[in-house]
């Protein structure tokens, strides 16, 4: 266990957490004006994790095959967890969007797995960075909207609506990245489907 793997697994830890304090708040003794800004720590702690653990990786040489695997899994459970909890409660995200985050990313990271397993390694994409960005920021300014919505600035409709819009943005620059990663490696997907 390096400190690395850590950070890497710790992100995946704060989905579960984020999603019951997010469900049962009330149960857990939080204010529902306290709670938009711990959701928000937890997503920051999160992200922040992401950038740290390569980062310490390689400044430690602490670079594994198991980093390497599990690092982009961690990143697609915890955002993946937060989009699928805010579906829930008060935010209630139109199911279908994260639907469609989950087949994405389902569906690339099969992809990946069979060409490493026929000797094509796939790069990562600028575009799936961005998309990763996007994906955050989305999640943070949801949270952020939820603010004036807990100390009655803004009415529940309009920050369910703000909300979905925000989450369609995420969901429409995802395609893009999707469809981005297929063409650029379109050759080597095609290769190892055939030689499969």
């Amino acid at each position: 266990m390096t400190l690395a793997l850590g950070l890497t697994l710790g992100r995946i830890l704060i989905g579960p957490i984020f999603l019951l304090v997010y469900l049962y708040y009330q149960k857990l003794g939080i204010s529902l004006t306290m709670l938009p800004p711990l959701l928000i720590g937890f997503v920051g702690i999160a992200e922040l994790s992401d950038l740290l653990d390569g980062m310490v990786a390689r400044r430690l040489n602490q670079v594994t095959e198991l980093g390497k695997v599990l690092d982009p899994m961690a990143d697609s459970i915890f955002r993946l967890s937060v989009f699928f909890t805010l579906t829930q409660g008060i935010v209630q995200l139109p199911l279908w969007i994260v639907l469609f985050f989950f087949y994405r990313d389902s569906i690339l990271s099969t992809l990946r797995t069979v060409c490493a397993l026929r000797g094509f390694a796939l790069g990562a994409r600028l575009s799936g960075k961005v998309k990763a960005i996007v994906q955050a920021s989305a999640m943070l300014l949801i949270l952020a909207f939820m603010i004036p919505y807990t100390l009655g600035v803004l009415s529940l409709e309009s920050f369910r609506s703000i909300s979905f819009y925000i989450a369609l943005s995420a969901m429409v620059y995802s395609l893009f990245s999707g469809i981005e990663y297929l063409r650029a490696n379109a050759n080597f997907i095609l290769k190892a489907l055939i030689k499969s």
